[in-house]
Formats: C-alpha cells, sequence, structure tokens
C-alpha cells in the first residue's frame, strides 16, 4: 500500500475522520460560496449545529446543471489569486463544467492517484507508459503527477498515434501502462497488425477507465497484452482519477479513497439512499478539496457500494464497476437499455471483433436502434452472415427484452477509439 495507515484504517477511525471533515467543508462553503449559504438556508442548515454524518441526507444535492449555471467561478471557494489551475469539460452540450485546484489540491489529487497507482500494481521506478489525454481534460495531468509522486519514470504520451504509441513502448520498456481501454484495445490490434504482438512487450499493468467497459473487455484485454487489467474511476468535478480504483490481487470493486470523497447511492428517481449492495447512482461529497468543493454530487454513474473486506487488506468501501450512465439510457419502445448491457453479448460472439457501435434512428413515432458489429479478418471467408446476425439479434433480444437490428459489417469498417469510445450514433 501507498498509504497503509489511511488504506487500512479501521472503519471507526476512518468515520470520525470523515466526520471532521465533513463538518470542514460545510463550513467551508457557508462562508465562501453564495449558492451553497443559500441552499444550506433553504435546507434549514446552520453549519455551527449541524451534526455531520447523521445528518448528511439533508444536504442539498450538487448537480452538474449547477456547476454550469455558476460558470465560470461561481462555484469556487477560494480567490481565483489561489487558484493554481483550473480544467474545464468539453461542453458539448451547453457551457462546460470548469473546476478549479489550489496548490493543496494539486498535492492531495497526487497523493490519491500515486496510492491509485500502487494499488493497480505500479512501483517507484517503473516506467509508466500515460496514455490519458493531456490539456482541459483530467485524466492525463492527474495519472501524471501521481505517477512523478510515487517516483515512477514518467512518459507523457497521450492518446492517438498508435505508431508513435507502440514505437516508444518498444524503446522505453514501460511496466504500466494507462489509457482508455478501447484506445488501449485498438493500439494492440495495430501492433498486431505491423507484425508485433503486446504479449511480447514489457507492458504488465493496466488501469483503464474514463468509459464504461465491461468484464468481458478486461478479459480481452488480459489476453491481448498478457497483463493485470484494473478499472480506475474519477471525474473532473470531484477531483478527476484517484477517486477510486480495484487492486491488482482480487479485482473485485473499486477501493474508493474514502478519507478524501464521501459516497452515497441513492434510486435516481426518488433520491433516497439505496441499501448498500443495490444499484443506484452515485454521489459523492468532496472532505479535502479547497477550490472546488462539492456538497452530495449527483454523479449519473450507476453502481453499488460494499463494505465487505478485501483480501488486499484495505479497509475503505468499494465500488462495483459502473453499469452505465443515467443519460446514456436508451427507451427502445418502453424498453430501458443502457450501451453497457450489449457489450458483453457482443463479445461473446467469437467471429466478432470487440468494436460495435449502437445507431438510434426514428421509425415512424418510436425510436429503432441498431447494433452494428464487424467480423473478424481470421473468420471473414467462414462465416455464415445471415445466421450470425440472426443469433445476435437473438441474443440481445433475450437479454435486453426488446428487439433490435444487427448490422454485420467489414473486418475493420467501425470506427477505432482515439480517447474516448463513441458508442452510440444518435440520428434522430
Amino acid at each position: 500500500m501507498y498509504q497503509p495507515a489511511v488504506e487500512a484504517m479501521e472503519r471507526r477511525e476512518l468515520a470520525q475522520l470523515q466526520e471532521r471533515r465533513l463538518l470542514e467543508t460545510v463550513r467551508r462553503v457557508y462562508a465562501h460560496v453564495p449558492f451553497y449559504r443559500s441552499k444550506l438556508q433553504q435546507a434549514g442548515i446552520d453549519p455551527e449545529s449541524f451534526r455531520g454524518l447523521a445528518e448528511l441526507t439533508r444536504l442539498p444535492f450538487t448537480r452538474k446543471s449547477d456547476l454550469r449555471d455558476q460558470y465560470p467561478f461561481g462555484l469556487f471557494a477560494t480567490p481565483l489569486a489561489d487558484v493554481r489551475r483550473l480544467h474545464a469539460s468539453s461542453g458539448t452540450k451547453g457551457k462546460p463544467t470548469v473546476v478549479g485546484y489550489t496548490e493543496r489540491d494539486l498535492r492531495l489529487w497526487s497523493e490519491v492517484c500515486a496510492r491509485a497507482l500502487v494499488t493497480a500494481g505500479g512501483q517507484p521506478g517503473d516506467v509508466f507508459h500515460n496514455a490519458y489525454g493531456y490539456g482541459l481534460f483530467t485524466g492525463g495531468l492527474g495519472m501524471h503527477a501521481g505517477a512523478e509522486r510515487l517516483g515512477m519514470v514518467t512518459v507523457p504520451v497521450s492518446g492517438g498515434g498508435r505508431m508513435r504509441q507502440w514505437t516508444l513502448i518498444e524503446d522505453f520498456s514501460p511496466r504500466v501502462i494507462a489509457g482508455t481501454p478501447s484506445f488501449i484495445l485498438s493500439l494492440g490490434e495495430a501492433m498486431i497488425q505491423a507484425g508485433k504482438h503486446p504479449r511480447n512487450s514489457s507492458v504488465k499493468v493496466g488501469i483503464f477507465g474514463a468509459e464504461p467497459w465491461s468484464e468481458e473487455m478486461r478479459q480481452e484485454l488480459e489476453a491481448l497484452w498478457g497483463i493485470h487489467a484494473v478499472d480506475i474511476y474519477g471525474l473532473s468535478e470531484v477531483v478527476g482519477p484517484g477517486v477510486a480504483i480495484e487492486c491488482w490481487q482480487a479485482k473485485e470493486g473499486l477501493h474508493i479513497a474514502e478519507d478524501h470523497f464521501l459516497v452515497e447511492v441513492i434510486d435516481p428517481h426518488t433520491e433516497e439512499v439505496l441499501p448498500e449492495g443495490e444499484v443506484g447512482e452515485l454521489v459523492f461529497t468532496t472532505l479535502t478539496k479547497e477550490a472546488l468543493p462539492v456538497l452530495r454530487y449527483r454523479t449519473g454513474d450507476l453502481a453499488s457500494v460494499t463494505s465487505e473486506p478485501c483480501r488486499c487488506g484495505r479497509t475503505h468501501r468499494r465500488m462495483s464497476r459502473v453499469k452505465g450512465r443515467i443519460d446514456d439510457m436508451l427507451i427502445i419502445r418502453g424498453v430501458n437499455v443502457f450501451p453497457m448491457e450489449i457489450e458483453p453479448i457482443v463479445m461473446a460472439q467469437p467471429e466478432l471483433s470487440p468494436h460495435y457501435q449502437l445507431v438510434v434512428e426514428k421509425e415512424g413515432s418510436m425510436d429503432r436502434l441498431t447494433v452494428e458489429v464487424e467480423v473478424l479478418e481470421s473468420s471473414f471467408n467462414l462465416v455464415d452472415f445471415s445466421a450470425l446476425t440472426k443469433r445476435l439479434e437473438g441474443a440481445l433480444k433475450e437479454n435486453l427484452g426488446v428487439s433490435v437490428r444487427v448490422r454485420v459489417t467489414m473486418p475493420g469498417s467501425l470506427p477505432r477509439s482515439e480517447g474516448k469510445a463513441v458508442r452510440i450514433l444518435d440520428r434522430r
């Protein structure tokens, strides 16, 4: 462990730490953020009499729309002169969400990312190939700072440029690689097409996130690269990468850095807190952020949380893989369909590559979903396209509860990810 005294802390001691930090956070936002002061006053909460964890559910929710409405710096709890870095979302659905970091924030962020790297199997002195995007996206710079803090040899290659990526892997011999699972998968395939095999590389640990991915995708990546593939979770509004990560020993849920982030799972419709083990919307409250603390931030990500002990010895609660996003949900003829439900079904077909795309179109007054998949080069001359289409359509209907169309395409015809995979093509 990177910080065993914290990561293996007794639950009662951890709760006391969370209590103290929660009270400090509530006082901080009340004093310095007019938006939160108004929200807390409306909820009848006085920071001096607030009882902490026992009254957590009295605190107001924060939504992504609140960050957009307060654009750019309305939710900051420090003067802009005390901020040392800004990051922002792409803003493709309106105003971007802007997040800021003080010098202390950056130090604590590098700490949780260093902790995450060790949890995944990284070690000081390892060469770390960082294929997360740099720039306003938090992934690249967040993991970069964590790797340097841990004492890794950090290669800031960023995303894209497959030839450059595999050349650097050959020349620098990294032990750890990080990026989106879809991009690292396509990088491995490009290496094979060039007569190289990723299993022969130096890479032993893969840290993948920034997009939902399935257990079947993990198996594909581990077989392709010959690595331990672990899931990492984070979001800019909370801090960036480093909120939670799987341990390489178990890979049975992502350990949440609970000394920095307080987690709840709620029913996204009723907003009631759900019992442990039930899938709902993840909600996070930051406990140590200075520039942009958030209270009960609704992530839109669907997962469950458990307190069951992990064999690695860490005591912080674990979240499941993200099952999907509320805003990614498709309603096809009255049935809720999440893209992540489709990936395991596609990957179970041995004739198909792991690349797929979902096309949504209008058919009269209803939405129609077509699942576009591509056949493997090795299966192209052997496969019965009609039979494969019928089999996959049957499997999808059985698992999703609704009929969808399947279109089987030629090898290499679907787009390869240069960063986050674009799974849904909306033509409505």
